[in-house]
């Protein structure tokens, strides 16, 4: 990993803007999360391994994009418990419930608020997974002056 992130004169802190790679090995224009005031941002994840959508099907599939989304967390050092809300698209409607069951593998002890969708998503991948995070900010020391 690279060196550590730092907030830019906004406040504003990017992850991941040296270059994500998507499908073909193609630079991605966007950072992977942006996080603001306690605020983290996750850009969406699919099931990717060095800029391929994996195989296997939904279960493996979302086991991968949540993973994705968890180290993204971690590296802004957030975890599941930060997460506040979640979306969720799927290519096919009827992986709703194996979706579900996965998501709780990760989620349940702390239950974000989600939205899912059906949408068509692309070449290969079954889901993609996004989220927002916060956590409180650390206050400032007091000015002992």
């Amino acid at each position: 990993m690279s060196a550590t992130p730092t907030p830019d004169n906004n406040g504003i802190t990017r992850y991941g803007v040296a270059g994500g790679t998507g499908q073909g090995g193609s630079h991605m224009p966007f950072a992977r999360a942006v996080a603001a005031d306690g605020w983290l941002y996750v850009s969406g994840q699919v099931p990717m391994d060095n800029g391929e959508v994996i195989e296997g099907g939904i279960v493996a599939q979302s086991h991968k994009a949540i993973q994705q989304v968890l180290a993204i967390l971690q590296e802004a050092g957030y975890g599941p418990e930060h997460v506040v809300r979640c979306g969720v698209w799927l290519d096919d409607a009827r992986d709703f419930a194996s979706f579900n069951k996965v998501f709780k593998e990760y989620f349940g002890a702390n239950p974000p608020a989600r939205a899912c969708v059906q949408s068509s998503l692309v070449v290969d991948a079954k889901v993609e997974v996004d989220c927002v995070a916060y956590k409180r900010p650390h206050a400032a020391p007091a000015n002992a002056g």
